[in-house]
């Protein structure tokens, strides 16, 4: 063909795709390929452990050409549409590209990922297709892929190949054995410890299906169910675990779309895991439990979902410190930080395998257990977690407020352990006004926030347990620490709170958007909180994406920087929660329809853990940050809190009553749908319109004895019916 374009090689595109079920998750390229070139994180990982480094697949010796590639919404199915390179011949294309369509799918699902290949030949002769998987594992520990080196590492035991399977080993310095199996079907023609050799015979239309399943645990039974009971089996999981969720969705169709990645992304970073309700914290860097973490999309998800608060008050429980160990910076009644199972955290190397090294986990431990109580009215259970809210409160009085001021900081008591303990947690996030970094030991002002909120939710079930003294003594004291914030972390000229005092109690004079946690925890004041609110909106912290985590103009200030001017979705949401409650919903509803619109630019239409504070600008999306977890859980959690605040939804669990505080819509979401929502007692359909700067309530379907009450700006409220 005189002008026919010929394609030899497979064009580059550095969109990851990522799966996960449980401990394995698996990040990828658009053609399924584990590479080993660009940041290099790619790989499917176990239990902290890299178990498969490279998985590349040939086609005529040659990478194929990608057509389309996707996760189905429900992230459970990866799909690519592949086909052949133009295959040369002498000097003539003796295969034009597009001849042959491969369809890739894979999923995982208890600790195996399955894969499929199913080839069809579209030409109108037959072909001989020469395929192969070539493959590597180099078994590396999650920290060393992030970058850190090891003097000293364990051994590649030999490899064992038999007609259908390859079993890689590795003895780790910690004399575990981690394996990976990989087994195929059917049987290739070439087999190795590095690669699968196939060739398929196709006749004009006809189809080939090949599965490989690569396992990674070692302790396993492995009788292999096959791709098609394992999909089926999975499917079904996966089915149930979604129909637990109410359905929420609006008129504006990027909404719902944000809105169904956001629910799938929370699900799958729960699905599988040995903890039960726990969201991991996201991937690929932190696919594991995290105190912070799990808290925080816990209270971003109560309103729709109160098992997974369970389920996070209940492992944290479990794993509450009891005792002083330096070297993992726990003490008695500390809530846990976060738990790692790779070989660097078994030695030592990391202080990670179970670490305390986090100063606010524990009163926001507090917080939710008292949030959640609220929700659901259940009593029992939280008679149950009673010692450990003791237990925490304890800490909090003695251990955390290290100098006995009332302010609860931190310091650093492990060389290996984390120098900032808030969740800006980067060594350089806590500086003065010239920035110079802030000495320890360091009190945070969204910590104190948070303590206030602990002490008076602890008072408010201190009285549902029938203990009033006690109630009336944690009431007193969450006063005194708001008079004593007041006076201690007020900057009047910057019309905010102060980042933090240091360890000489100078105020970090900085405007960030740790202020705008302190509306969220309720201790600011009403005047104050609406300084702070119009400082958070102004055009050096909204970049019109979001609010940033460092103003611009400030010492530190870098848009690309991790935690000092970038945008994060579910400090945005917090803040968002905090506008809320200070009655300013029209600024809670901007910031919204900031995420909404970066949701339109992000890969899949999920939010990522980050992204970069650069101001935004016309006909462009948000500037991404390289290294940003996606999905993470708390960004994925965002939307519901920021729902939460613009709608004024609170649930009284114990009696069952549904109240909407002077909902607002923004302009981009005139309508908007919630079904399911649920209490002990049953559920309800809410419809929700806008109606020039009011929004009408409807109840639209009721299933059980639910009080459903809306108050409108004027302030009077209506218990909603349906007619």
């Amino acid at each position: 063909q005189q002008y026919y374009i010929a394609t030899k090689s497979s064009p580059a595109d550095d969109r990851a795709r990522v799966l996960k079920y449980g401990g394995l998750f698996s990040v990828f390229d658009r053609v399924g390929d584990i590479q080993t070139s660009g940041l290099g994180e790619q790989g499917l990982f176990f239990q902290g452990t890299r178990h498969l480094s490279e998985l590349l697949l040939r086609l005529w010796d040659a990478r194929p050409l990608p057509l389309s590639s996707t996760i189905e919404t429900n992230n459970f199915l990866f799909t690519a549409d592949l086909t052949n390179l133009d295959v040369s011949h002498l000097d003539g294309v003796a295969i034009p590209r597009g001849t042959l369509h491969l369809q890739r799918s894979k999923f995982l699902w208890h600790d195996v990922c399955y894969e499929e290949f199913a080839f069809v030949n579209y030409g109108l002769s037959p072909l001989l297709l020469p395929f192969s998987m070539t493959f590597g594992a180099d078994f590396a520990d999650i920290f060393e892929v992030r970058g850190m080196h090891r003097q000293k590492k364990g051994q590649r035991l030999e490899d064992q190949v038999e007609k259908d399977l390859v079993l890689l080993s590795y003895e780790g310095l910690d004399n575990t054995i981690r394996q990976t199996r990989i087994q195929c079907d059917p049987v290739p023609e070439t087999i190795s410890a590095s690669e699968l050799q196939f060739e398929v015979h196709l006749q004009p239309r006809q189809k080939a299906i090949f599965h490989l399943a690569i396992s990674c645990d070692s302790r396993a039974v492995h009788d292999s169910i096959g791709y098609c009971s394992a999909i089926v089996s999975a499917r079904g999981e996966h089915k149930t675990a979604v129909e637990t969720f109410p359905l929420i969705y609006s008129s504006n169709s990027r909404f719902s779309d944000w809105i169904r990645r956001s629910v799938a992304d929370v699900q799958m970073m729960m699905i599988g895991n040995p903890e039960v309700n726990y969201p991991y914290a996201g991937v690929p860097w932190f696919s594991t439990v995290f105190g912070r973490d799990g808290i925080i999309t816990a209270l971003e998800m109560l309103w729709l979902s109160p098992w997974i608060a369970k389920g996070v008050l209940q492992y944290l429980a479990g794993t509450q410190a009891k005792e002083f160990n330096l070297a993992i910076e726990a003490e008695p009644g500390k809530i846990l930080h976060e738990m790692r199972s790779g070989e660097m955290a078994a030695l030592g190397e990391v202080p990670f395998g179970r670490y305390y090294g986090s100063v606010d986990a524990t009163p926001l431990f507090i917080v939710l257990a008292g949030s959640y109580y609220e929700r659901t009215g259940d009593r029992e259970f939280l008679q149950q977690l009673w010692p450990h809210i003791e237990l925490a409160l304890q800490w909090v009085n003695k251990f955390g407020d290290m100098d006995g001021d009332g302010f609860v900081e931190y310091a650093q008591r492990s060389s290996k352990g984390l120098v900032q303990q808030g969740w800006k947690d980067s060594n350089d996030s806590v500086f003065h006004a010239d920035g110079t970094l802030a000495e320890a030991p360091i009190a945070l002002c969204e910590v104190q926030g948070y303590v206030y909120a602990a002490k008076l939710a602890a008072a408010r079930l201190s009285e549902m347990l029938g203990d009033k003294e006690k109630c009336s003594a944690l009431e007193s004291e969450a006063e005194k620490l708001r008079v004593n914030f007041e006076e201690a972390f007020w900057c009047d000229d910057l019309s905010t709170y102060a980042l933090a005092l240091d360890g000489h109690k100078k105020r970090c004079r900085v405007r960030t958007s740790n202020a705008g946690h302190c509306l969220y925890a309720g201790i600011a004041s009403s005047d104050r909180a609406r300084l702070v609110a119009e400082t958070l909106l102004g055009s050096d912290s909204f970049s019109g994406w979001g609010v940033r985590t460092v103003a611009a103009g400030q010492a530190r200030y870098n848009p690309l920087s991790y935690h000092n001017g970038s945008i994060w979705p579910h400090d945005n949401s917090i803040v968002a929660s905090g506008l809320a409650k200070y009655e300013c919903k029209d600024m809670a509803g901007r910031i919204l329809l900031g995420l909404l619109d970066a949701s339109r630019w992000a890969d899949l239409g999920r939010l990522p853990e980050l992204f970069c504070g650069l101001d935004r600008r016309r006909g462009e999306g948000p500037t991404l940050y390289p290294v940003a977890c996606s999905p993470q859980a708390w960004a994925a959690g965002a939307v519901f809190l920021l729902v939460q605040a613009c709608l004024g939804v609170s649930i009284q669990g114990a009696s069952s009553r549904i109240l909407f505080d002077r909902p607002y819509l923004p302009e981009g979401i005139p309508q908007l749908w919630i079904k399911g929502l649920h209490t002990s007692k049953g559920s309800v359909d809410v419809f929700f319109e806008r109606r020039n700067d009011a929004v009408r309530v409807e109840v639209t379907d009721q299933q059980g004895e639910i009080e459903v009450v809306a108050t409108p700006s004027a302030g009077r409220s209506t218990t909603l019916r349906i007619l």
